[in-house]
C-alpha cells in the first residue's frame, strides 16, 4: 500500500512538472514571435555591418600605401594556396618528335636563308670546337682591385629587381629618378614577375637617351674586370634563391639583376649593388660565374656616348651582335662537353641556336636540358624554347611548356602569347585570340601580343 502511494505521488509530481512546463510555454507563447523577429533583425544588421566593413576594407586596400604593404602578402597567400590545390611538379620532359611533320613544317614556315650571317664552320655539322676566351686588349696589367663609386642604394619593391638595379645604374651617371620612375613605363602592373633585358634597354633608349646601352651574352670574369677597370659598371642577370617557399615543393630558384661595381683579386670577389641583399655585396668569383651561367651570362652596359670607343675596344669581336652570339654558342657547346649533366649549359646552347634560327638543333638541346632537369620558374624568364618548338612544329611540346609556365606564373604574358600561337597553328583561332587578349591585359605595352592579335584577325 505504501509502495503504491509512493509511485502515485511520484507520478503526480512528474505530471505537475510536465504540466508546469506546458503551461509556461503557453503563457510565454505570445512573446516568442516578437523575439524571433528581433533576432532576425539583429542578424540582418550584423550582415549589413560586415558588408560595410568589407567594402571599407576593399577601399582601404586600394589606397597605394596600404596596397603596397599588403598586396605581396595577399599574392603570396594566393600562390601558396594555388600550389596546395595544384602542386607544381617538375618541368615536363620532351615528347616524341614527329619527324615527318617537322620536316614538312620547317620547309613550309621557315625562310629559305637566315637573316643573320653565320660562318661556314658554324653552319656545317662539324665537331664542336674547343672554346678559348676571346683575347681582350690590355695595354697595361689589370689593377689588383677596382672599386667604382657606388650609386645610392635602393631597396627593391616586390618582383622589381630589374627596375631597381637599372635605377641604381643610371644614378651612376647623374640620372634623377627611382625604380618607380622606370616601373611606370615598362612594368605597369606590380604583379608582373619579370622584366626582360630588352625592356630595360627600351627604357634607356627612350627615356634616358643621353646614355648608350648595349647588352651581350657569353660574358666571362676577365671581361667583367676589363670593363670595371675602364670605369664601366656592369649589370648582370643571375640566379636568386628565395628564403621561403611560395608553394609546398618550391625549388626556391628565381632570377635577379644586380650591378657590379668592383672586384678584388686578392679576395677573389666582385662587389655588387644588390637591390635585395644590400649595397657592396662581396660575391666570390666562382659563385658569380655559377649563378650567371643560368642566364647565358648576359651583361648590360650603360655609358655616356663618349665612352663608346672604350666599350668597343674592350668587347672586340663581341661588339658585333652576331659574332657575340657565335662566341656564346661555342662557349655553350664546350660546356656541354666538359659538363654534360649541366642543364644550363644545354639550355644556353639551345638559346644561342635559336638566335641563329637553327631550330631543330635548338629543340634537341632544350630536350636534353629538360631531361636533366630545369628549375620550376625557368620559363618565367626565358622563352627561346617556345620559339624553337613553334618553328619546328612540335606543338605538343609547346603547349605542354606554355601550360606549365602558366601553372607556375599565371600572368606570364610571354607564355600566353606562345600558347596562343600554338592554338592558332592547331586551328583554334578563338582560343588564340583569347590568349593574345589576356597577354595584353597582363601587359598593355606588349607589342608582340598586339601584333599577334592583329595578324590573326586580319587572316580570319
Amino acid at each position: 500500500m505504501r509502495r503504491t502511494l509512493k509511485v502515485q505521488r511520484t507520478y503526480s509530481i512528474a505530471q505537475q512538472s510536465l504540466n508546469l512546463g506546458f503551461t509556461q510555454a503557453q503563457y510565454t507563447g505570445d512573446k516568442i514571435a516578437p523575439m524571433r523577429k528581433l533576432n532576425w533583425l539583429y542578424g540582418l544588421a550584423a550582415l549589413a555591418i560586415l558588408a560595410i566593413l568589407a567594402l571599407l576594407a576593399g577601399a582601404a586596400y586600394r589606397l597605394p600605401p596600404v596596397h603596397n604593404r599588403l598586396s605581396w602578402r595577399v599574392d603570396f597567400a594566393m600562390t601558396y594556396l594555388r600550389g596546395l590545390i595544384h602542386p607544381i611538379q617538375a618541368m615536363p620532359t620532351a615528347l616524341p618528335k614527329p619527324q615527318a611533320q617537322v620536316a614538312s613544317l620547317v620547309t613550309a614556315t621557315l625562310p629559305a636563308t637566315s637573316t643573320r650571317s653565320l660562318s661556314t664552320a658554324t653552319q656545317a655539322a662539324t665537331p664542336t670546337p674547343e672554346y678559348t676566351p676571346t683575347p681582350l686588349p690590355s695595354p697595361t696589367a689589370l689593377p689588383q682591385a677596382v672599386s667604382l663609386p657606388a650609386p645610392e642604394w635602393e631597396k627593391q619593391d616586390i618582383n622589381n629587381c630589374g627596375p631597381a638595379a637599372l635605377a641604381m645604374y643610371l644614378r651612376s651617371y647623374g640620372w634623377e629618378g627611382d625604380q618607380e620612375t622606370i616601373t611606370q613605363i615598362i612594368k605597369p602592373y606590380r604583379e608582373d614577375r619579370n622584366v626582360n633585358v630588352e625592356e630595360l634597354a627600351y627604357y634607356v633608349r627612350n627615356y634616358a637617351g643621353w646614355l648608350n646601352i648595349q647588352y651581350r651574352v657569353g660574358g666571362d670574369l676577365e671581361l667583367l674586370k676589363q670593363l670595371l677597370a675602364a670605369g664601366l659598371p656592369v649589370m648582370i642577370e643571375e640566379t636568386f634563391k628565395f628564403d621561403e617557399p611560395f608553394w609546398t615543393n618550391d625549388d626556391l630558384w628565381a632570377a635577379h639583376y644586380q650591378v657590379v661595381t668592383g672586384y678584388d683579386e686578392a679576395k677573389k670577389i666582385f662587389i655588387g649593388q644588390d637591390s635585395f641583399h644590400g649595397p657592396n655585396q662581396e660575391i666570390p668569383y666562382q659563385r658569380l660565374d655559377e649563378y650567371w651561367q643560368a642566364f647565358n651570362r648576359v651583361y648590360i652596359l650603360v655609358y655616356p656616348p663618349a665612352q663608346e670607343p672604350v666599350v668597343q675596344a674592350i668587347l672586340g669581336e663581341n661588339w658585333d651582335p652576331d659574332a657575340n652570339r657565335q662566341h656564346a654558342l661555342e662557349l655553350a657547346q664546350a660546356e656541354t662537353q666538359s659538363d654534360p649533366d649541366n642543364a644550363f649549359a644545354w639550355f644556353n646552347l639551345g638559346a644561342n641556336l635559336t638566335y641563329f634560327e637553327r631550330y631543330i638543333e635548338a629543340t634537341d638541346a632544350f630536350d636534353k636540358a629538360r631531361e636533366i632537369g630545369l628549375p620550376q620558374r625557368m620559363l618565367r624568364y626565358q622563352f627561346s624554347p617556345f620559339i624553337a618548338y613553334f618553328h619546328t612544329g612540335q606543338l605538343d611540346d609547346l603547349i605542354a611548356l606554355t601550360e606549365y609556365a602558366l601553372e607556375v606564373t599565371p600572368n606570364a604574358e610571354e607564355a600566353l602569347l606562345w600558347h596562343g600561337w600554338a592554338m592558332y597553328r592547331q586551328g583554334d583561332t578563338p582560343q588564340a585570340v583569347e590568349n593574345f587578349q589576356q597577354a595584353l591585359v597582363e601587359n598593355p605595352n606588349y607589342l608582340d601580343a598586339q601584333y599577334a592579335l592583329d595578324f590573326v584577325r586580319a587572316n580570319q
